[in-house]
């Protein structure tokens, strides 16, 4: 099984500020990664959140730029809201793995399935020190 940093997201009410904060002072650009498909319509907007979201990368991590929502996990029926602060992402091969480890060690976790990104599989947990946590893998149903 492998897992490997991804991104890290922050959650923002400016969020046009701070994507011109990241893009003007340290100089990241839009990411390529969904050149398949237009960035803006990668994602799902019918499940709960349907704020913008900038994807920047310095060209190896990706850094996502969420339009802060407390309301998410209301709408989802979930019990981990991903878009009301800053989250890590890691990316996975093996999703199923990862539960199963989460479930072995007592680690609840809230499963969004094929949520927010086309193609993404997502769950979100908190590590220790109550940091919120994503997992994802691409292509898995």
């Amino acid at each position: 099984m492998a897992t490997r940093f991804h991104h890290v997201n922050f959650a923002s009410k400016q969020l046009p500020e701070l994507e011109s904060f990241y893009k003007e002072v340290l100089q990241l650009d839009e990411t390529d990664a969904y050149s398949n498909v237009d960035s803006a319509s990668a994602q799902i907007k019918d499940k709960g959140y349907g704020g913008r979201v900038a994807f920047l990368t310095d060209g190896a991590i990706e850094m996502h730029l969420s339009t802060k929502d407390l309301g998410v996990a209301f709408r989802t029926g979930q019990a981990i809201n991903p878009l009301a602060n800053t989250h890590i992402a890691f990316r996975t091969d093996d999703i199923e793995g990862i539960k199963v480890r989460l479930t072995e060690r007592g680690i609840p976790y809230a499963d969004y399935g094929a949520w927010a990104i086309k193609g993404w599989t997502q769950i979100f947990f908190y590590d220790p020190e109550g940091n919120i946590v994503e997992v994802h893998q691409v292509g898995a149903s």
